[in-house]
């Protein structure tokens, strides 16, 4: 079974579905509420757990009836969670989202005890880390967690996955610690100060992060598919075309299921793939984790894609 070890966020989600999203200083009422468990990595773990990862995760709720409902919620789905630890000095993570028809969102989050977490804390977990074939982080943490983790699992040989989420400088050391980075074509502009708005510019963008020491980077680019670019050259893997309900954990549901792909031993021609398939799966749904997609439905999806064409 491929093992994928997550450090990273945990949320809970609070989105409220719009009939559009609103103006600075503007109120749009007629929407619905769903309260989902949410969180970078929480989203990612549970995506690589649903896919058939033996899945274990590091990160910090706090010591609140929101910090014992995810950790629960992910332990009964199979989850390893002695590395979530709970902090007295802050509330467990909060999300606000809003998401229109087109499930086009915008997303606030209070970080709350996802920001208390320390290299310190996560420290005595690194077992977990060494135990893993692939590790999985993103930006909701502090940074000199991200990094340790990053390094503890170079040091053990693991595949590192960094999903640059929310967006903010990294200099070259930290890049040059990454496997697979995974940003949006938001986040790669964000990265490179260069604007990303086709296959083209995402390849430029692509390629100052690959000069700056990322081994392959993968921009995900929505309904443009994914552009591959390392060190032999690109690939662009198209997108599947779904109608679009809620695009909440898409990117999630993305890096995810590229952790399990990649875990298993697979290439990108056939991670890639699986992983393209789960984030469409998870656009047809509402919410962040009850959107997930398991491996049947998965494999479902591509198997009629194979029969249409």
């Amino acid at each position: 079974m491929p093992r994928v070890c997550v450090i990273g966020s945990a949320n809970v989600d609070y989105t409220a579905a719009l009939p559009r999203l609103p103006s600075p200083g503007e109120t749009v009422s007629g929407g619905t509420l769903l309260v989902n468990l949410g969180g970078k990595g929480a989203n990612q773990a549970v995506a690589a757990r649903r896919l058939g990862a033996e899945v274990r995760m590091i990160g910090c709720v706090g010591d609140d009836a929101d910090g014992r409902r995810i950790r629960e919620s992910l332990a009964a789905a199979g989850i390893g969670v002695d590395g979530l630890r709970a902090s007295r000095e802050a509330a467990t993570g909060t999300a606000l989202i809003m998401v229109d028809t087109q499930g086009r969102n915008q997303i606030a989050v209070a970080p709350g005890a996802n920001h208390r977490l320390t290299v310190e804390m996560v420290a005595p977990y690194a077992e977990s880390i060494a135990w893993a074939d692939v590790v999985a982080c993103q930006l909701e943490t502090p940074l000199a967690v991200v990094r340790w983790a990053l390094g503890e699992a170079r040091r053990h040989d693991a595949t590192t996955i960094l999903n640059p989420a929310p967006v903010q400088p990294l200099d070259a050391g930290m890049l040059a610690l990454v496997d697979f980075l995974t940003p949006n074509e938001h986040e790669a502009a964000g990265l490179t100060g260069l604007a990303v708005d086709s296959l083209e510019s995402a390849r430029a963008a692509a390629g100052r992060l690959l000069a700056l020491g990322a081994g392959t980077v993968l921009v995900t680019l929505g309904e443009r598919g994914v552009l591959a670019c390392g060190g032999d050259g690109a690939a662009h893997f198209p997108a599947f075309p779904v109608e679009a309900v809620d695009t909440t954990a898409a990117g999630d549901a993305f890096s995810g299921s590229l952790a399990v792909g990649l875990a298993a031993g697979g290439t990108l021609e056939q991670a890639v793939p699986l992983a393209n398939a789960a984030a469409a799966l998870a656009c047809t749904k509402r919410g962040a984790q009850d959107s997930l997609p398991v491996r049947a439905e998965v494999e479902a999806f591509l198997r009629s894609l194979d029969g249409s064409r």
